[in-house]
């Protein structure tokens, strides 16, 4: 019963020193292209119908992408033009037409994208993996999926969306 204690103390001071060693040293971003992806991604807007890419070239920042709520264009220059190291933004970010006809293919590009079987696993998380964007009933996915098939299926399904006049497959497959 004692050794118990004397195991349960000792792994209890390990998680303790642990604990303390990680607030020492807390899991920030390393790089400048990473500072620039965490503040990107934290952006309080951004959601599965915008697509925000970036480039840095020598503490310049580059936006690039297409976003459904102006404010989150603006929101992306201000968060990323005061990380330490970055020397200048350029915000090519463009703002998708304001349109119901859009809107309302962009819930049924979302729900027959995800709310199929086989694709409802990229819907999770924070930030969906399938990116839909919608421009003048044109859609074009962007994002990640894990195999040539689901890149398909992603395709086929957003291809079924009544009022769609075209798609663009731009999902990459990973390695």
């Amino acid at each position: 019963m004692k050794t118990l204690n004397k195991i349960q103390k000792a792994a209890a001071v390990a998680i303790v020193l642990a604990g303390l060693a990680s607030a020492k040293n807390p899991t920030a971003p390393g790089t400048l292209e990473d500072k620039v992806r965490h503040e990107l991604l934290m952006l309080p807007y951004y959601n599965v119908f915008d697509d925000l890419s970036y480039r840095v070239d020598a503490g310049k920042v580059t936006l690039f992408g297409e976003v459904t709520n102006p404010v989150l264009k603006s929101d992306a220059q201000n968060a990323v033009k005061h990380i330490e190291g970055v020397t200048s933004v350029e915000n090519n970010i463009e703002v998708l037409p304001l349109s119901p006809f859009d809107n309302r293919i962009r819930r049924a590009a979302y729900f027959a994208i995800y709310g199929f079987g086989p694709l409802q696993r990229y819907g999770m998380g924070t930030q969906p993996s399938i990116r839909i964007l919608v421009k003048n009933g044109q859609i074009t996915l962007a994002g990640v999926v894990a195999s040539e098939t689901d890149k398909n299926l992603a395709f086929m399904r957003a291809n079924g969306v009544p009022g769609v006049f075209s798609v663009s497959n731009n999902l990459v497959v990973e390695r």
